[in-house]
C-alpha cells in the first residue's frame, strides 16, 4: 500500500508503476474517493463542533429555549450519524483501491508484461555432462523405494507426495542443516502455523487478488498459508518497534499449502508443483532506509546462493521483470536451479524487497531516535523448500546405477555416508 500523499505528489511515477505492473486500477477514481472522504470528514467535524456548541449553551439557556436547542442537537447528532455511515462506505471503497496500488519498482528492473521479460544476471556452476542417459527424479525415487507417489493419490489426490526411507530422512536433514546455516548468519529460527486469518493475507499483499491460490477453511474463518512470510508479517502487525529491536531476522519454518490454480500442464510430474510442502523462509524487518534494504536484499540472496553452492547445484540468478514481480515488490530476484531431466533451470528461490508497502498494510512500525513513528521495511527470500529442491539435488547427483551421491556438506547429517 502506498501513502496517498505520495500518490498525489508523484502521480506520474505511480501511473508508470500501474502500467509497468499491468494493474487494472482507475487512479482518477481513487483520488476522487480520497477527495470525497476528506470533504465528508470535514463536514462531520463541523456537525460535531456545532453540536458541542449547542450542548455548551444548553445548560445556561433560558427554559423557553431549551426544547429548540435539544431538538437541534438531536437533529445534528442524527445527521452526523448518517454522515459517519456514508464516510465508512466511502473509506471502504477507497481502501479497496488502495490495496491494489502497486509498489514502485526498482529502476533497474526489466520492464515487461510477464516472465518472458526476465533477465538472466549470471550463471553459477556448470550443468553436468552425464556419460549415461540421466534419469528423472521420479524414476530415481521409484527404483530406490524412496516414495509412494502413486499410492498417496488414493488418500490425498493429485499433486501430493509421500517420501519414505532415506529420502524422508534427507528432507528433514536438509531443513535442519539450512536452519543451522541461517542461525550462524544471525537469523532466529522460528516455527509458525500454516493457518492464518484473512487479515494476515491482506497484510502481506496476498489478498485481495490471489484468493484462488489459497485453501480456505471457511468453518473457522481461516486460510492455509503458502509461506511463513504471512505469519511473520502478522506476528508484529500493529506494533511499534524500538530502533534497538531492529533489524529482526527470522528463519521461519512451516508447512505450506498452495492450490497451484492455473498451473495445469506446467511441470507437474512427481515432486514438482505439489499442493503441500515444507519451506524455510528468510525474513527481515529493518529500518525504512533504502540503502539498508538493499544491503539485506544482497545478504538474503547470498545466503540462498551459499546453500545451493554447498549442495553443488548449478543455478542462475534472475532479475525479475515489472510484470512478473507482483504488486508489492520493489525488487525481486529469482534463483533457478538446473534440472537435467527438463534441460532447463527451474525456480527454487525468490528474493523480494518490499520497502514499506507491506508494512503499511500490516501497520508495522518503528520509532526512531527522534521519537518519530515510521513504517519499517520488509524483505523475504526462500532459504530452502522441499520437495522442490530435492528434484535438482537428486537429478544432478545421480550415478549410472541409479544411486545418488550426497554433497559433502550434508553427509555428516546422513551418518557420514557418501550415497543416499
Amino acid at each position: 500500500m502506498l501513502d496517498l500523499r505520495y500518490v498525489r505528489e508523484h502521480r506520474g511515477t505511480v501511473e508508470r508503476a500501474i502500467r509497468d505492473k499491468n494493474v487494472d486500477l482507475d487512479l482518477d477514481r481513487l483520488l476522487r474517493l480520497d477527495d470525497e472522504a476528506r470533504a465528508a470528514l470535514g463536514g462531520i467535524d463541523e456537525l460535531r463542533r456545532e453540536r458541542n456548541e449547542l450542548s455548551a449553551r444548553f445548560k445556561d439557556a433560558p427554559p423557553a429555549e431549551k426544547p429548540a436547542l435539544g431538538q437541534r442537537a438531536k437533529a445534528l447528532g442524527a445527521e452526523a450519524g448518517r454522515a459517519d455511515a456514508a464516510l465508512a462506505e466511502l473509506e471502504g471503497e477507497l481502501r479497496g483501491f488502495q490495496l491494489r496500488l502497486p509498489n514502485i519498482p526498482w529502476e533497474g528492473a526489466p520492464v515487461g508484461p510477464d516472465e518472458g521479460a526476465n533477465v538472466v544476471v549470471r550463471l553459477e556452476g556448470t550443468p553436468r555432462e552425464f556419460p549415461f542417459t540421466p534419469r528423472d527424479h521420479v524414476e530415481l525415487v521409484e527404483m530406490n523405494g524412496w516414495a509412494e507417489l502413486g499410492r498417496i493419490t488414493k488418500v490425498s489426490g493429485a499433486r501430493t507426495y509421500c517420501l519414505k526411507g532415506r529420502l524422508a530422512l534427507l528432507e528433514q536433514a536438509l531443513m535442519f542443516w539450512a536452519q543451522s546455516r541461517l542461525m550462524h548468519h544471525g537469523f532466529t529460527p522460528i516455527t509458525v502455523p500454516a493457518l492464518a486469518k484473512p487479515e494476515a493475507f491482506v497484510g502481506t499483499g496476498h489478498f485481495p487478488g490471489h484468493e484462488e491460490e489459497a485453501y480456505e477453511v471457511p468453518k473457522d474463518g481461516l486460510y492455509l498459508a503458502g509461506t511463513a512470510e504471512i505469519a511473520l508479517t502478522g506476528l508484529h502487525g500493529g506494533e511499534i518497534l524500538d530502533e534497538a529491536q531492529l533489524p529482526i531476522l527470522y528463519a521461519g519454518f512451516s508447512p505450506c499449502f498452495r492450490r497451484e490454480a492455473g498451473s495445469a500442464g506446467r511441470d507437474v510430474r512427481g515432486l514438482l508443483r505439489v499442493h503441500q510442502f515444507l519451506k524455510l523462509e528468510q525474513y527481515v524487518i529493518c529500518r525504512d532506509d533504502p540503502a539498508e534494504s538493499a544491503t539485506w536484499h544482497a545478504r538474503l540472496l547470498a545466503n540462498a546462493e551459499e546453500l545451493l553452492r554447498l549442495l553443488d547445484i548449478p543455478y542462475q540468478v534472475i532479475e525479475t521483470s515489472t510484470g512478473d514481480m507482483g504488486l508489492g515488490k520493489f525488487r525481486m530476484n529469482d534463483l533457478e536451479s538446473w534440472v537435467p531431466s527438463l534441460g532447463k533451470y527451474r525456480e527454487t528461490h525468490s528474493c523480494s524487497t518490499l520497502h514499506d508497502w507491506q508494512a503499511r498494510r500490516a501497520n508495522l512500525r518503528w520509532r526512531d531516535g527522534e521519537r518519530r513513528v515510521r513504517h519499517v521495511h520488509t524483505l523475504n527470500n526462500t532459504a530452502l523448500a522441499t520437495p522442490r529442491l530435492l528434484v535438482p539435488l537428486l537429478e544432478n547427483h545421480q550415478t549410472a546405477d541409479g544411486r545418488v551421491r550426497l554433497p559433502e556438506a550434508i553427509r555428516p547429517l546422513m551418518g557420514g555416508d557418501e550415497f543416499l
